[in-house]
Protein backbone atom coordinates (compact mmCIF):
# COMPACT_ATOMS: atom_id res chain seq x y z
CA UNK A 1 0.00 0.00 0.00
CA UNK A 2 1.34 3.47 -0.68
CA UNK A 3 2.47 5.78 2.19
CA UNK A 4 0.64 8.68 0.92
CA UNK A 5 3.83 10.38 -0.89
CA UNK A 6 3.08 8.62 -4.38
CA UNK A 7 -0.09 8.80 -6.09
CA UNK A 8 -2.16 6.06 -5.31
CA UNK A 9 -3.18 3.54 -8.26
CA UNK A 10 -7.11 3.27 -9.11
CA UNK A 11 -8.88 0.94 -11.95
CA UNK A 12 -12.42 2.14 -12.93
CA UNK A 13 -14.87 -1.02 -12.93
CA UNK A 14 -17.69 0.40 -15.54
CA UNK A 15 -17.25 1.84 -18.83
CA UNK A 16 -20.92 2.72 -19.29
CA UNK A 17 -22.97 6.32 -18.34
CA UNK A 18 -21.01 7.21 -14.85
CA UNK A 19 -17.47 5.47 -15.44
CA UNK A 20 -16.14 7.83 -18.12
CA UNK A 21 -16.70 10.76 -15.69
CA UNK A 22 -15.00 8.87 -13.05
CA UNK A 23 -12.03 7.75 -15.02
CA UNK A 24 -11.69 11.23 -16.53
CA UNK A 25 -11.41 12.70 -12.96
CA UNK A 26 -9.24 10.40 -11.58
CA UNK A 27 -6.69 10.38 -14.31
CA UNK A 28 -6.71 14.26 -14.01
CA UNK A 29 -6.14 14.08 -10.08
CA UNK A 30 -2.33 14.64 -9.35
CA UNK A 31 -2.57 12.43 -6.50
CA UNK A 32 -4.50 9.37 -8.36
CA UNK A 33 -3.04 7.21 -10.69
CA UNK A 34 -5.56 5.62 -13.26
CA UNK A 35 -4.23 2.35 -13.96
CA UNK A 36 -7.02 0.11 -15.40
CA UNK A 37 -10.75 0.65 -16.96
CA UNK A 38 -12.57 -2.64 -16.29
CA UNK A 39 -15.49 -3.56 -18.18
CA UNK A 40 -17.12 -7.03 -19.70
CA UNK A 41 -17.43 -5.23 -22.93
CA UNK A 42 -13.70 -4.25 -23.69
CA UNK A 43 -14.32 -2.52 -27.09
CA UNK A 44 -16.12 0.51 -25.13
CA UNK A 45 -13.64 0.12 -22.08
CA UNK A 46 -10.61 0.44 -25.20
CA UNK A 47 -12.57 3.25 -26.04
CA UNK A 48 -12.30 4.80 -23.06
CA UNK A 49 -9.20 4.39 -22.20
CA UNK A 50 -8.45 5.90 -25.07
CA UNK A 51 -9.48 9.36 -23.68
CA UNK A 52 -7.58 9.01 -20.25
CA UNK A 53 -3.95 8.30 -20.86
CA UNK A 54 -4.81 5.04 -22.13
CA UNK A 55 -4.65 2.76 -19.11
CA UNK A 56 -4.61 -1.44 -19.39
CA UNK A 57 -7.74 -2.44 -20.45
CA UNK A 58 -9.21 -5.68 -18.81
CA UNK A 59 -12.36 -7.84 -19.25
CA UNK A 60 -13.43 -8.85 -15.81
CA UNK A 61 -13.03 -8.55 -11.93
CA UNK A 62 -11.01 -11.05 -11.75
CA UNK A 63 -8.67 -10.77 -14.51
CA UNK A 64 -8.28 -6.66 -12.57
CA UNK A 65 -7.27 -7.89 -8.91
CA UNK A 66 -5.21 -10.56 -9.95
CA UNK A 67 -3.57 -9.03 -12.68
CA UNK A 68 -2.89 -6.01 -11.72
CA UNK A 69 -1.61 -3.53 -8.72
CA UNK A 70 -4.64 -1.23 -7.85
CA UNK A 71 -4.79 0.74 -3.98
CA UNK A 72 -8.53 1.17 -5.04
CA UNK A 73 -11.20 0.60 -7.31
CA UNK A 74 -14.23 2.88 -8.21
CA UNK A 75 -17.38 1.19 -9.18
CA UNK A 76 -20.04 2.44 -11.96
CA UNK A 77 -21.90 -0.80 -13.03
CA UNK A 78 -25.91 -1.26 -12.07
CA UNK A 79 -27.06 -1.53 -8.62
CA UNK A 80 -27.65 -5.04 -8.41
CA UNK A 81 -23.68 -5.74 -9.17
CA UNK A 82 -22.11 -3.28 -6.27
CA UNK A 83 -22.75 -5.68 -3.68
CA UNK A 84 -21.15 -8.70 -5.49
CA UNK A 85 -17.76 -6.15 -7.04
CA UNK A 86 -16.94 -4.23 -3.65
CA UNK A 87 -16.96 -7.42 -1.65
CA UNK A 88 -14.29 -9.05 -3.55
CA UNK A 89 -12.34 -6.07 -3.65
CA UNK A 90 -12.43 -5.18 0.11
CA UNK A 91 -11.19 -9.00 0.67
CA UNK A 92 -8.15 -8.40 -1.41
CA UNK A 93 -7.71 -5.19 0.44
CA UNK A 94 -8.43 -2.70 -2.34
CA UNK A 95 -10.35 0.44 -1.08
CA UNK A 96 -13.66 1.07 -2.74
CA UNK A 97 -15.72 4.09 -4.40
CA UNK A 98 -18.85 3.15 -5.56
CA UNK A 99 -21.39 5.21 -6.99
CA UNK A 100 -25.32 5.74 -5.80
CA UNK A 101 -26.98 3.70 -4.42
CA UNK A 102 -24.17 1.62 -2.28
CA UNK A 103 -26.27 -1.24 -2.85
CA UNK A 104 -29.65 -2.80 -4.24
CA UNK A 105 -30.71 -3.76 -0.41
CA UNK A 106 -29.62 -2.87 3.04
CA UNK A 107 -28.22 -5.96 4.37
CA UNK A 108 -26.07 -6.06 1.31
CA UNK A 109 -24.79 -2.31 2.33
CA UNK A 110 -24.08 -3.39 5.74
CA UNK A 111 -22.07 -6.72 4.96
CA UNK A 112 -19.80 -4.24 2.40
CA UNK A 113 -19.49 -1.45 5.63
CA UNK A 114 -18.57 -4.19 8.06
CA UNK A 115 -16.12 -5.96 5.67
CA UNK A 116 -14.52 -2.42 4.96
CA UNK A 117 -14.25 -1.77 8.50
CA UNK A 118 -12.86 -5.26 9.88
CA UNK A 119 -10.21 -4.94 7.01
CA UNK A 120 -9.36 -1.57 7.90
CA UNK A 121 -10.52 -0.32 3.84
CA UNK A 122 -12.43 3.03 3.13
CA UNK A 123 -15.69 2.32 1.50
CA UNK A 124 -16.73 5.50 0.27
CA UNK A 125 -20.36 6.13 -1.98
CA UNK A 126 -20.67 8.52 -4.73
CA UNK A 127 -23.23 10.83 -3.64
CA UNK A 128 -21.88 13.57 -6.10
CA UNK A 129 -24.46 16.14 -5.27
CA UNK A 130 -22.62 16.45 -1.39
CA UNK A 131 -19.10 17.93 -3.83
CA UNK A 132 -20.75 21.09 -5.40
CA UNK A 133 -20.34 24.28 -4.25
CA UNK A 134 -23.86 24.75 -4.00
CA UNK A 135 -24.64 22.15 -1.60
CA UNK A 136 -21.50 22.96 0.52
CA UNK A 137 -22.51 26.58 0.69
CA UNK A 138 -25.95 25.27 2.06
CA UNK A 139 -24.61 23.11 4.65
CA UNK A 140 -22.51 26.53 6.11
CA UNK A 141 -25.65 28.25 6.11
CA UNK A 142 -27.68 25.67 8.11
CA UNK A 143 -24.96 24.52 10.36
CA UNK A 144 -24.58 28.72 10.92
CA UNK A 145 -27.82 28.97 11.82
CA UNK A 146 -28.44 31.51 8.71
CA UNK A 147 -31.97 29.70 8.14
CA UNK A 148 -33.12 29.22 11.80
CA UNK A 149 -34.55 25.88 12.84
CA UNK A 150 -35.49 24.24 9.31
CA UNK A 151 -39.13 23.83 9.12
CA UNK A 152 -39.59 22.06 5.46
CA UNK A 153 -38.23 20.84 2.91
CA UNK A 154 -39.21 20.54 -0.62
CA UNK A 155 -37.05 18.44 -3.51
CA UNK A 156 -38.23 18.28 -6.60
CA UNK A 157 -36.10 16.20 -9.41
CA UNK A 158 -37.66 16.11 -12.86
CA UNK A 159 -36.71 15.05 -15.93
CA UNK A 160 -37.50 12.86 -18.96
CA UNK A 161 -35.06 9.79 -17.89
CA UNK A 162 -34.19 6.37 -18.71
CA UNK A 163 -36.51 3.68 -17.39
CA UNK A 164 -33.69 1.84 -15.67
CA UNK A 165 -33.67 -2.08 -15.81
CA UNK A 166 -33.07 -2.83 -12.08
CA UNK A 167 -34.43 -0.18 -9.83
CA UNK A 168 -37.67 2.17 -9.81
CA UNK A 169 -37.62 6.38 -9.87
CA UNK A 170 -37.33 6.10 -6.15
CA UNK A 171 -33.71 4.59 -6.07
CA UNK A 172 -32.70 5.78 -9.20
CA UNK A 173 -33.17 9.38 -8.56
CA UNK A 174 -34.08 9.74 -4.80
CA UNK A 175 -30.57 9.14 -3.49
CA UNK A 176 -29.38 12.26 -5.26
CA UNK A 177 -31.80 14.47 -2.81
CA UNK A 178 -31.62 11.98 0.28
CA UNK A 179 -27.61 11.95 0.24
CA UNK A 180 -28.32 15.82 0.04
CA UNK A 181 -30.57 15.79 3.56
CA UNK A 182 -27.80 13.45 5.42
CA UNK A 183 -24.93 16.14 4.33
CA UNK A 184 -27.15 19.57 5.35
CA UNK A 185 -28.78 18.50 7.99
CA UNK A 186 -27.28 18.59 11.71
CA UNK A 187 -26.94 15.30 13.23
CA UNK A 188 -27.99 13.28 9.83
CA UNK A 189 -31.07 11.88 7.84
CA UNK A 190 -32.35 10.28 10.49
CA UNK A 191 -36.31 10.15 9.39
CA UNK A 192 -38.06 7.28 11.84
CA UNK A 193 -40.30 6.39 9.30
CA UNK A 194 -41.81 7.43 5.83
CA UNK A 195 -44.49 7.15 3.57
CA UNK A 196 -43.97 6.88 -0.15
CA UNK A 197 -46.38 6.98 -2.86
CA UNK A 198 -45.63 6.23 -7.10
CA UNK A 199 -46.83 5.41 -10.21
CA UNK A 200 -46.76 3.48 -13.02
CA UNK A 201 -48.63 4.84 -16.36
CA UNK A 202 -46.42 3.24 -18.86
CA UNK A 203 -47.04 -0.47 -17.36
CA UNK A 204 -43.19 -1.12 -16.94
CA UNK A 205 -43.82 -3.06 -13.84
CA UNK A 206 -42.05 0.22 -11.56
CA UNK A 207 -42.99 3.56 -10.10
CA UNK A 208 -41.98 5.87 -13.00
CA UNK A 209 -43.34 8.73 -10.73
CA UNK A 210 -43.40 9.22 -7.25
CA UNK A 211 -43.53 11.05 -3.97
CA UNK A 212 -41.37 10.60 -0.93
CA UNK A 213 -42.49 12.22 2.85
CA UNK A 214 -40.87 12.04 5.86
CA UNK A 215 -40.71 13.67 9.10
CA UNK A 216 -37.74 15.49 10.26
CA UNK A 217 -36.42 16.69 13.38
CA UNK A 218 -38.34 19.14 15.43
CA UNK A 219 -41.77 18.44 13.84
CA UNK A 220 -40.49 20.24 10.61
CA UNK A 221 -41.38 17.72 7.33
CA UNK A 222 -39.38 17.29 3.83
CA UNK A 223 -41.16 15.70 0.76
CA UNK A 224 -38.96 14.51 -2.53
CA UNK A 225 -40.59 14.32 -5.99
CA UNK A 226 -38.94 11.69 -8.47
CA UNK A 227 -40.48 11.66 -11.98
CA UNK A 228 -38.98 9.64 -15.36
CA UNK A 229 -41.50 11.22 -17.48
CA UNK A 230 -41.42 15.13 -17.14
CA UNK A 231 -40.92 16.42 -20.54
CA UNK A 232 -39.06 19.50 -18.26
CA UNK A 233 -36.00 19.17 -16.23
CA UNK A 234 -35.91 20.29 -12.88
CA UNK A 235 -33.94 20.22 -9.99
CA UNK A 236 -34.57 22.54 -7.02
CA UNK A 237 -34.57 22.18 -3.71
CA UNK A 238 -36.52 24.59 -1.25
CA UNK A 239 -35.40 24.88 2.38
CA UNK A 240 -37.80 26.56 4.50
CA UNK A 241 -36.14 27.87 8.29
CA UNK A 242 -37.49 29.71 10.62
CA UNK A 243 -35.08 33.01 9.94
CA UNK A 244 -35.16 32.41 6.21
CA UNK A 245 -35.70 30.47 3.33
CA UNK A 246 -33.90 29.37 0.75
CA UNK A 247 -33.88 27.92 -2.33
CA UNK A 248 -31.74 25.84 -4.71
CA UNK A 249 -31.85 25.86 -8.40
CA UNK A 250 -29.45 23.79 -10.00
CA UNK A 251 -30.39 24.42 -13.66
CA UNK A 252 -29.78 28.19 -13.12
CA UNK A 253 -26.13 28.82 -13.06
CA UNK A 254 -26.26 32.65 -12.86
CA UNK A 255 -27.87 32.16 -9.35
CA UNK A 256 -28.21 28.31 -8.24
CA UNK A 257 -28.95 29.84 -4.84
CA UNK A 258 -31.39 32.66 -3.50
CA UNK A 259 -31.93 33.39 0.21
CA UNK A 260 -34.77 34.89 1.22
CA UNK A 261 -35.42 37.20 4.58
CA UNK A 262 -39.27 36.56 3.99
CA UNK A 263 -41.96 34.22 5.88
CA UNK A 264 -43.70 33.39 9.11
CA UNK A 265 -42.97 35.52 12.46
CA UNK A 266 -44.10 33.29 15.09
CA UNK A 267 -42.68 36.08 17.82
CA UNK A 268 -45.22 38.37 16.77
CA UNK A 269 -48.79 37.06 16.51
CA UNK A 270 -51.45 39.02 17.68
CA UNK A 271 -54.82 37.39 18.75
CA UNK A 272 -57.87 37.87 16.91
CA UNK A 273 -60.12 38.04 20.27
CA UNK A 274 -59.62 38.66 23.87
CA UNK A 275 -59.58 35.05 24.79
CA UNK A 276 -55.98 34.10 24.93
CA UNK A 277 -57.15 30.39 24.82
CA UNK A 278 -58.11 30.68 21.90
CA UNK A 279 -54.97 30.28 20.21
CA UNK A 280 -56.04 28.57 16.73
CA UNK A 281 -57.36 31.81 15.99
CA UNK A 282 -54.09 34.08 16.56
CA UNK A 283 -53.05 36.34 13.31
CA UNK A 284 -49.87 35.41 11.98
CA UNK A 285 -47.23 38.47 11.34
CA UNK A 286 -45.36 38.10 7.87
CA UNK A 287 -41.81 39.04 7.40
CA UNK A 288 -41.15 40.81 4.42
CA UNK A 289 -37.40 41.15 4.13
CA UNK A 290 -34.09 41.48 1.48
CA UNK A 291 -33.37 38.47 -0.84
CA UNK A 292 -29.68 37.65 -1.49
CA UNK A 293 -28.08 35.36 -3.27
CA UNK A 294 -24.12 34.09 -1.95
CA UNK A 295 -21.43 33.42 -4.35
CA UNK A 296 -19.88 30.09 -4.45
CA UNK A 297 -16.50 28.27 -5.59
CA UNK A 298 -16.13 26.86 -8.96
CA UNK A 299 -14.85 23.48 -8.93
CA UNK A 300 -15.49 19.89 -10.32
CA UNK A 301 -18.11 18.09 -7.69
CA UNK A 302 -16.02 14.72 -8.95
CA UNK A 303 -13.13 16.41 -8.81
CA UNK A 304 -13.24 17.28 -5.12
CA UNK A 305 -15.02 13.86 -4.24
CA UNK A 306 -12.40 11.69 -5.86
CA UNK A 307 -9.83 14.29 -3.68
CA UNK A 308 -11.57 13.18 -0.65
CA UNK A 309 -11.51 9.32 -1.31
CA UNK A 310 -7.88 9.99 -1.45
CA UNK A 311 -7.84 12.03 1.52
CA UNK A 312 -9.78 9.64 3.56
CA UNK A 313 -7.59 6.66 2.45
CA UNK A 314 -4.29 8.71 3.57
CA UNK A 315 -5.71 10.42 6.86
CA UNK A 316 -7.75 7.35 8.04
CA UNK A 317 -10.56 10.15 8.46
CA UNK A 318 -13.86 9.40 7.43
CA UNK A 319 -16.00 11.76 4.57
CA UNK A 320 -19.26 13.09 4.46
CA UNK A 321 -20.28 10.53 2.21
CA UNK A 322 -18.76 7.29 3.78
CA UNK A 323 -20.33 4.14 4.61
CA UNK A 324 -22.62 4.95 7.32
CA UNK A 325 -24.16 7.88 5.58
CA UNK A 326 -24.72 5.75 2.24
CA UNK A 327 -26.26 3.12 5.24
CA UNK A 328 -28.81 5.76 5.73
CA UNK A 329 -29.44 6.80 2.18
CA UNK A 330 -30.32 2.96 1.96
CA UNK A 331 -32.51 2.53 5.26
CA UNK A 332 -34.80 5.49 3.52
CA UNK A 333 -34.82 3.99 -0.10
CA UNK A 334 -35.84 0.55 1.74
CA UNK A 335 -38.86 2.20 3.96
CA UNK A 336 -39.70 4.09 0.16
CA UNK A 337 -40.43 0.44 -0.84
CA UNK A 338 -42.34 -1.11 1.84
CA UNK A 339 -44.32 1.93 2.17
CA UNK A 340 -45.01 1.57 -1.71
CA UNK A 341 -46.13 -2.24 -1.70
CA UNK A 342 -48.36 -1.48 1.67
CA UNK A 343 -50.32 1.66 -0.52
CA UNK A 344 -48.34 4.81 0.95
CA UNK A 345 -48.90 3.73 4.47
CA UNK A 346 -46.12 5.12 6.82
CA UNK A 347 -42.78 2.42 7.06
CA UNK A 348 -40.59 2.57 10.04
CA UNK A 349 -37.33 3.34 8.91
CA UNK A 350 -34.57 0.65 10.23
CA UNK A 351 -31.48 2.33 11.80
CA UNK A 352 -30.08 -0.20 13.82
CA UNK A 353 -27.98 -1.39 11.20
CA UNK A 354 -26.64 2.00 10.76
CA UNK A 355 -25.82 3.16 14.82
CA UNK A 356 -23.86 -0.26 14.79
CA UNK A 357 -21.50 1.04 12.44
CA UNK A 358 -20.91 4.22 13.75
CA UNK A 359 -20.31 2.63 16.77
CA UNK A 360 -17.82 0.60 15.24
CA UNK A 361 -16.10 3.11 13.00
Amino acid sequence: MDNGTNPLKVAVIGAGYWGPNLARNFSAALDWELVAICDKDTARAAALARKVGFPAVVGSVDELLTGHDVDAVAIATPARTHHAIAMQALAEGKHVLVEKPLADRGDAGRQMVALAQERGLVLMADHTYCYTPAAIKIRDLVFGGELGEILYIDSVRINLGLVQPDVDVFWDLAPHDLSILDFILPGGLRPLEVSAHGADPLGAGKACVGYLTMPLAGGAIANIHVNWLSPTKIRKMVIGGSRKTLIWDDLNPQQRISVYDRGVNLDCQELVRGDVTERTEAAISYRLGDTWSPSLEEFEPLGRMVAQFHASITTKLPSPTDGSAALRVLAVLEAASRSLAEGGSNAAVDGSGIELQEVLR
